[in-house]
């Protein structure tokens, strides 16, 4: 097997457009309707896991929304292979570190599809450095509220909108089990 080297772009979040080779995202298997009419939720939803995630949950059946922090044109591309998949969806800019803005994002969620059936939390961003010194307090700061605060304002936002047999899932980066000597944050 050819290993590839990691995938690096300078910014976070990333581009998926911009990588090289794409990832592979597409169900390889027929939907059954085990979400039909459901409500998803996934934070980080326009790339990577969370794309792969919105695919998938729409080829099940279910109504998809698309939280992104300002990667329009890849949320955009998720949202269209949603569509294809017979799904209605919602994509919705929001900085996921920000109470405010996932009360605000959960509202425009249950104002357009009435409640919250499903839950995925997976915005996540991580900055590299060479040195423990490198790295500064905004982008630590920047990193915690993505990656922690989010996904407890996101629950928090949610729940009344949650009814019974609804879930949350929260997912976690291999960094978090397997460190990395550059992802000190």
């Amino acid at each position: 097997m050819t290993r590839l080297p990691p995938q690096h772009q300078d910014r976070q979040p990333g581009r998926e457009r911009d990588m090289s080779p794409a990832p592979n995202f597409m169900p390889r298997f027929p939907g059954s309707g085990r979400l039909a009419g459901k409500v998803c939720v996934i934070s980080g939803g326009d790339s990577g896991i969370g794309r792969a995630v919105a695919v998938l949950f729409a080829r099940e059946g279910a109504k998809i929304a698309i939280l992104y922090l300002e990667e329009h044109e890849d949320a955009s591309d998720t949202a269209n292979l949603c569509e294809a998949e017979g799904a209605e969806c919602l994509t919705l800019a929001f900085d996921a570190g920000r109470r405010e803005a996932c009360v605000d994002a959960v509202a425009q969620v249950v104002a357009r599809f009435g409640r919250i059936d499903v839950l995925v939390n997976n915005c996540g961003e991580q900055h590299g450095v060479d040195r423990p010194e490198d790295l500064d307090e905004a982008t630590l700061r920047r990193t915690v509220e993505t990656n922690l605060y989010s996904y407890v304002f996101l629950t928090q936002a949610a729940l009344p909108h949650m009814g019974e047999g609804a879930n949350i899932v929260n997912t976690a980066s291999v960094t978090a089990y397997r460190g990395s000597a550059f992802l000190i944050d």
